[in-house]
């Protein structure tokens, strides 16, 4: 059973009728035991840096996520649930994010020609293929909906880059630790395998 945390930001339903398709049993709570029971934990989102810690405080689930990460279980951070998942944002000075990677989210940079928000599908590439993208080839392409992209400080726990006006680190994995900046519940087949092969990592 997967758990999809419930914190008021959006994209939830998306995540879980994904999961649904998928033949996966979803529960979409804020209930602490029905989450650190689940057999994985998927954080979504959708809108702001600050507003989201604030709601995941108020609900008490930031040590609850702490929790999850420290019982080694397959946790997938998506779009604004990555960025929650590293030390701070540019979006909400003074906001601590939940810490559980290190890195820095930034606004993506102005250029001329270049939209922001960054909304559409790219290309990834693999410079340390993950376990999430068993089975798909490099330059697959994901959905993005962002205006702020990570720059993890370790190279190596990201598995998947693209190229928008920068190098945005698209994806990380850090021992059961997963995250990405695109959509992979909106992102086709390709997405949908991604979220297939997130259900198949056991603890």
């Amino acid at each position: 059973m997967t758990a999809v945390i419930d914190y008021d930001a959006g994209n939830i339903r998306s995540v879980e009728k994904a999961l649904m398709a998928l033949g996966e049993e979803v529960v979409v709570t804020r209930d602490k035991d029905t989450i650190l029971k689940a057999d994985r934990v998927i954080l979504p989102g959708v809108g702001a840096f600050g507003d989201a810690m604030e709601k995941l405080k108020k609900y008490g689930l930031v040590e609850v996520i702490r929790e999850v990460v420290a019982n080694n279980t397959p946790f997938l951070g998506i779009c604004l649930g990555l960025q929650l998942m590293f030390e701070s944002s540019e979006e909400s000075a003074g906001v601590e994010g939940l810490g559980i990677l290190k890195g820095k989210v930034t606004k993506i940079p102005e250029a001329p020609g270049l939209k922001i928000p960054h909304i559409g599908w790219n290309s990834l590439s693999f410079p340390n293929k993950g376990r999430l993208y068993e089975g798909i080839d490099e330059n697959a392409y994901v959905y993005f909906v962002h205006s702020y992209y990570l720059q993890a400080k370790d190279s190596d726990i990201v598995t998947a880059t693209t190229q928008y006006g920068t190098l945005i680190h698209a994806s990380v994995e850090k021992g059961n630790v997963f995250a990405c900046q695109f959509h992979p519940e909106k992102s086709s087949d390709v997405g949908l395998t991604i979220l297939k092969n997130f259900i198949h990592i056991n603890k």
